[in-house]
């Protein structure tokens, strides 16, 4: 009988071995959709990503009979702690073969970790936070992820729970599709509060990228900061995840919401890339850009990536008007099909929105925690 090893990522070998084990996991799951591995060494780049300019991050991986059969992070996000009020470390990345010793090792590297920081709990899967890859999925398995959304096998629930690991927060993704999200109620709704707060919608101008980069900025780190587990991106965070999504962005589903030419909303929402990368096996660069390039007129499904309004609006139906000026806005485009996600469980305004757009709710994330 083979025994577990943990080794920490040290070298630029066990960095690749780390994001490489996935292609071992999924190699017969027709639902994985291959990463970039270009992406995922710019997310793990303790150098390069400025999430790691506040936050520490140690990789773990695991191993049996010589080969690599987990893998796990740890995580310690101060600015997390710091705006939230809490003393919690942190865990993602989380992959393994259905070996229950093998989970059990890599939670324990993490956990151990963690308390040498100074910490006595753990939440997770992040990837590495809020702001990234969020969650594991526990329901909605007899279908590909949307872009920037988690997949994972069936198995890992069983595995988090007989660690101990406890549910804290499930995340809903709602599918919206054309043929049922324009009712005669919502063209209605949408009228009236449109006339009532005097609300007026643009795009997104590429031409002023910088400035309108700071207005969604402001928009986000207000409208998003009383929900649970938010933490404000830094200028450098919001700069680097724009480099990232200008690339695919489409002006005209970047949406302002304002009123008397000021924002009070944004909606972004993104052509679903993974439709194309799920042709990329490798996950190499060059493969991958030409199968977005080829299949880039059959991609029909957006994700609706963000929605907010600012808190002085939030309870005035606005986050509703954006939800149908978007789905008007993705129809025109030729996307008969979205996911909004994702929906924390108790965000009222936000499930009520979807429920108002006959959105179905098909996927479920979980988010656990264990004291220690």
């Amino acid at each position: 009988m083979s025994t577990i090893s943990i080794e920490p990522v040290r070298t630029k070998k066990d960095l690749m071995s780390f994001i490489k084990l996935p292609w071992n996991i999924y190699q017969n799951d027709p639902y994985w959709v291959p990463p970039l591995l270009m992406d995922r060494k710019k997310l793990l780049d303790t150098k390069k990503n400025p999430f790691y300019l506040h936050s520490e991050i140690e990789m773990f991986l695991a191993k049996k009979g010589g080969e690599v059969v987990g893998r796990n992070a740890a995580i310690i996000n101060y600015n997390h702690n710091k705006f939230q009020e809490e003393e919690i470390g942190f865990f993602g990345f989380f992959e393994s073969v259905n070996d229950q010793e093998v989970a059990n090792a890599l939670f324990d590297a993490s956990r151990d970790w963690i308390k040498k920081k100074g910490f006595s709990s753990m939440r997770g899967p992040m990837n590495p936070s809020t702001n990234d890859e969020v969650g594991l999925l526990v329901e909605g398995f007899d279908s590909s992820p949307i872009m920037l959304m988690t997949y994972n096998p069936k198995y890992y629930m069983d595995l988090y729970s007989n660690y101990g690991l406890k549910k804290e927060k499930d995340l809903f993704a709602y599918h919206v599709n054309k043929d049922k999200v324009f009712t005669p109620k919502l063209e209605r709704v949408s009228r009236m509060i449109t006339h009532k707060e005097g609300l007026t919608f643009r795009s997104l101008n590429l031409k002023d990228l910088n400035n309108e980069i700071k207005k969604v900025k402001e928009v986000y780190n207000e409208a998003w900061s009383k929900n649970w587990g938010f933490v404000p991106m830094t200028d450098e965070e919001f700069d680097f995840l724009a480099e990232d999504l200008r690339q695919i962005v489409v002006p005209d589903l970047a949406i302002f919401a304002e009123i008397k030419g000021k924002p009070v909303g944004f909606a972004l929402s993104l052509p679903d890339i993974n439709y194309a990368l799920k042709f990329n096996k490798k996950g190499h660069l060059l493969p991958g850009i030409y199968h977005l390039l080829t299949k880039k007129k059959q991609i029909h499904w957006v994700r609706v990536m963000v929605l907010g309004v600012i808190h002085s609006y939030q309870q005035t139906g606005i986050a509703a008007v954006l939800f149908h000026e978007t789905a008007k806005r993705a129809e025109k485009l030729g996307y008969y099909d979205g996911e909004a996600s994702w929906v924390l469980e108790d965000n009222l305004m936000m499930n009520r929105s979807a429920e108002l757009l006959n959105a179905t709710k098909y996927k479920t994330y979980r988010v656990y925690k264990k004291d220690f």
